[in-house]
């Protein structure tokens, strides 16, 4: 299933099935890259922290379906079909509008977000870019520019943080050979009123 060994819920010690009864979905599924951690569930747990507080947190005051779009915007530029297909499918889910859906992925194929996203929120996706792809070339105008597009100081920490946790997921799932396969798209720990609650719905 991947390059490194691993272990499903069956051959769990006490201590990774105890992380893993957290993070499961619908009869004790496990998303593949979080199985991919279970030789160090240390890393696991730190993962899920990471990305429930990144992600799924009561105090982020962006939309959830924009901090998405950045996430898939980013695993589209690194080339992460995994991450791509899962979070697609969440925003899907989001939105309940698939032609909506379909659209923005056209769009970012096509690198033409600027015509599916109003100008404040293409350019928070400008910046996922370069932050993806140039970081070096960034500069405070490039957080000015943010500033003003309308984005809270809070918000462009926000922006940044998911940008920087899909680039750690992306190498995550490319450097180990992680995949779909086996995977329910879309689940997600939603339940940001409880930052402990990592059960993937």
């Amino acid at each position: 299933m991947f390059w490194i060994k691993h272990l499903n819920y069956n051959n769990a010690g006490p201590v990774l099935k105890k992380i893993y009864d957290r993070v499961s979905g619908p009869d004790k599924q496990i998303d593949n890259i979080l199985m991919a951690h279970s030789l160090r569930p240390h890393t696991l747990t730190g993962h899920m922290a990471l990305y429930k507080n990144v992600i799924h947190h009561t105090n982020n005051t962006l939309p959830k379906w924009y901090l998405e779009a950045i996430g898939i915007y980013v695993s589209f530029l690194n080339k992460c079909d995994y991450c791509v297909d899962h979070h697609f499918a969440g925003l899907k889910r989001l939105w309940n509008d698939q032609e909506k859906s379909e659209e923005f992925l056209d769009a970012m194929k096509k690198n033409k977000l600027q015509d599916f996203f109003e100008d404040n929120w293409f350019k928070g996706m400008s910046y996922a870019n370069m932050l993806t792809l140039n970081p070096k070339k960034l500069s405070q105008h490039d957080v000015d520019h943010l500033r003003e597009a309308n984005f809270s100081d809070g918000e462009i920490l926000e922006i940044n943080q998911v940008v920087s946790y899909f680039n750690y997921a992306n190498r995550t799932v490319l450097g180990l050979g992680v995949h779909t396969e086996g995977d329910i798209l879309g689940l997600s720990p939603n339940n940001s009123d409880d930052p402990d609650n990592w059960s993937h719905q």
